[in-house]
């Protein structure tokens, strides 16, 4: 018998992350930080900080400035001779990026399901720990201790990047902020698929089918277009069958994330990415779809119909 196959597992790190997720302690203050969040008043910039215009979570990019500056600054720090005068500079650049990265990542944070909920939040306040040691260093630096100034930066460092690898488990690991609707193109063949009889669409109703195996959400218009888009949401897989039909869109019944319902964009996040729609056609009171390759948005129209 092969020893090691049965012998190893996750190691003491991944297991201490994998009981957070676990941990419901925690969840009564995630609540009140969630409906905290999403109650602040901010109107189109939640879509900003959500990243919608970028196509992908904003928050990883924008935190890309302050650990830049502040591993620079660490490096300054590290060199021999005298102090060097751009490392306080470095770290003032490091704590003002953090701002609007922070700001991205409760936006995204306050959309999670609870066990990322509760990785988030440990993420969360690791960083805001790191960011205290920095501006602790930056007010130490500016006092003339420079020794004080840069073993508190190197603590600061140490946390943030404990922080980054509990972000990297929360994105990847976790898949918070990945397109939960990707796989839907790789997963429908070319051409035509039957999709249902009309009559099993009622009206104005998101009903469920399915497209060569995968879930679909079909709305029948009052003038007879069939729209099908896929069944579950791209920013955390919600079912579109239970959401709202809002002039001409679809509301997932999740997070709130608004999708066109003639080619599944994403007019309102917290999505990011839009949701993969299908052409319809309807053959003798049969309805067929067809996946639409590529995910530009494009002019509603009626559904051709075949005789």
């Amino acid at each position: 018998m092969d020893t090691h196959r049965t012998t190893t597992g996750p190691g003491p790190l991944l297991s201490a992350v994998e009981r957070l997720e676990q941990a419901p302690q925690a969840d009564a203050l995630i609540d009140r930080l969630r409906k905290a969040v999403r109650a602040l008043p901010l109107g189109p910039a939640r879509d900003l900080l959500h990243g919608r215009p970028l196509g992908h979570p904003a928050h990883p990019l924008l935190v890309q400035v302050p650990i830049g500056t502040w591993l620079s600054a660490a490096v300054l720090d590290l060199l021999p001779g005298r102090r060097h005068a751009a490392a306080p500079l470095l770290v003032g650049v490091g704590l003002a990026a953090a701002a609007p990265a922070a700001a991205a990542g409760w936006a995204d944070w306050a959309e999670l399901p609870p066990e990322q909920a509760r990785t988030g939040l440990v993420h969360a306040l690791a960083n805001t720990a790191g960011v205290s040691l920095y501006a602790a260093s930056l007010l130490a630096r500016t006092r003339g201790r420079d020794l004080r100034g840069r073993a508190l930066a190197m603590a600061g460092l140490a946390t943030v990047s404990a922080a980054g690898a509990l972000g990297g488990h929360l994105a990847h690991r976790q898949a918070a902020g990945a397109n939960h609707a990707e796989l839907v193109e790789h997963q429908v063949g070319d051409g035509w698929h039957h999709l249902g009889s009309t009559a099993a669409f009622p009206v104005g109703r998101p009903t469920p089918a399915r497209v060569d195996g995968v879930d679909v959400v079909v709305v029948r218009e009052e003038d007879g277009t069939v729209r099908a888009l896929a069944d579950r949401c791209s920013h955390m897989g919600g079912p579109l069958s239970e959401g709202q039909v809002e002039d001409g869109c679809i509301r997932c019944p999740w997070h709130r994330s608004l999708f066109r319902l003639s080619d599944g964009w994403n007019v309102e996040g917290p999505a990011t990415a839009p949701q993969p729609a299908f052409e319809t056609r309807l053959t003798a009171g049969r309805v067929e779809a067809r996946l639409i390759r590529g995910h530009q948005p494009r002019r509603s129209g009626p559904a051709p119909k075949t005789a």
